[in-house]
């Protein structure tokens, strides 16, 4: 009796133990990562601040704006005509002295550029210069909200959709090694090299502008729908063709890949065996193949989706979808720095995130990774 509670006192001590050294270890990993992680955002919103800026050149734009919108509205005021010469060129510097301090215009780039990326971490993204929220507030904050929830959405049902589909077909590829269709898609990856907005485009020419049967772009019809079942069904209708052209851009890329690894993977000796041993088909494929090429197909499914989000510019455009691709590009054309910074800050963000959360997701489907094991075994 003894012996066997001094055997359960030492095998719980021992899963204490365990459970301590493990938990220290996910914490002290967790730590490394967050901290590189921070360092490499950090490093790359600075390098966007500095960018978007021309490395003080929208400050000398920003100027010349500021006094030509002052010179032209005290000479237009019929309240300052009576003035000297000297009165009113003395009253258009006070203006103009006046406007560049409240933009921070009067100090140095390199101390504002400081301050830029303290608020920018901060998500204190103060007002735009001259862009608008929907609800008229000149807070980016408010700005880059609005215009986060049709980005997410489209790109959230593109990559899924894209993301099984070819895991799909690909698996059904790697089954049919050498048949007509194996070759049709070998043939049709190199269309992958073109970007969304180029498909983006025939699509819009062909179902909008021939056939008549999809918008041309937008997110819902207008006047929208009063009802949530109808809003939601316009929403899904103009969601079509952007999302299709992303699809159509990557689909046959990422099945060649995909069919590639399945295919090395299935010629391994194991999986000669589990045949050999009259094991199902779908069992070998979903134990010995599929299993071992998920590390590889999340890391690419997660670079693919990292592209695609980041590469929405020119595609939310084309389709005039209010995302945060379309909020850039017209923050970019008028040199509206804060709704930049603030846009590359949530990129910067989900980047970061998704990194991270890839590692994890590592030690779920590959039983090797041990996170923060290092050389343990």
């Amino acid at each position: 009796m003894a012996t066997e509670t001094i055997t359960a006192t030492t095998g719980q001590a021992k899963r204490e133990a365990f459970a301590h050294t493990t938990l220290g270890r996910v914490l002290r990993y967790s730590l490394v990562r967050l901290v590189t992680l921070g360092v490499t955002v950090v490093i790359g919103i600075y390098l966007t601040i500095l960018i978007a800026n021309m490395g003080g050149y929208v400050d000398t734009i920003m100027r010349n704006e500021i006094r030509d919108n002052t010179t032209q509205s005290i000479l237009a005021n019929p309240a300052f005509r009576s003035l000297t010469p000297e009165a009113r060129e003395k009253l258009i510097q006070e203006k103009i002295a006046l406007e560049e301090k409240r933009l921070g215009l009067d100090k140095p780039f390199i101390s504002r550029s400081i301050k830029y990326l303290v608020n920018a971490l901060t998500l204190n993204l103060g007002r735009a210069i001259n862009m608008n929220s929907d609800s008229g507030s000149r807070q980016v904050r408010l700005i880059l909200l609005e215009r986060l929830p049709a980005t997410l959405l489209l790109a959230g049902t593109a990559d899924l959709i894209l993301f099984f589909s070819s895991v799909f077909i690909a698996l059904g590829l790697s089954r049919r090694y050498g048949s007509l269709l194996d070759k049709i898609t070998i043939a049709l990856s190199p269309t992958s090299s073109a970007p969304p907005w180029f498909y983006g485009i025939f699509l819009i020419l062909i179902f909008a502008g021939i056939l008549h049967v999809l918008p041309f772009g937008g997110l819902v019809d207008s006047p929208p729908p009063e009802t949530s079942f109808g809003y939601g069904l316009s929403v899904l209708k103009h969601l079509i063709l952007p999302a299709s052209a992303i699809i159509i851009s990557s689909f046959f890329l990422s099945v060649y890949n995909w069919r590639t690894f399945f295919l090395i993977y299935s010629s391994e000796d194991y999986v000669d065996m589990a045949r050999a041993k009259g094991l199902p088909a779908r069992d070998i494929e979903r134990r010995y193949i599929l299993r071992p090429t998920l590390p590889t197909i999340i890391t690419n499914f997660a670079l693919l989706v990292i592209s695609l989000w980041t590469g929405f510019t020119i595609t939310e455009t084309v389709f005039l979808w209010p995302g945060l691709g379309r909020t850039l590009f017209q923050a970019i054309g008028l040199y509206d720095t804060p709704v930049i910074v603030g846009s590359t800050i949530v990129y910067a963000y989900m980047l970061g995130i998704t990194v991270f959360l890839l590692d994890f997701v590592y030690a779920l489907v590959d039983p090797r990774v041990k996170v923060g094991g290092g050389n343990q075994q």
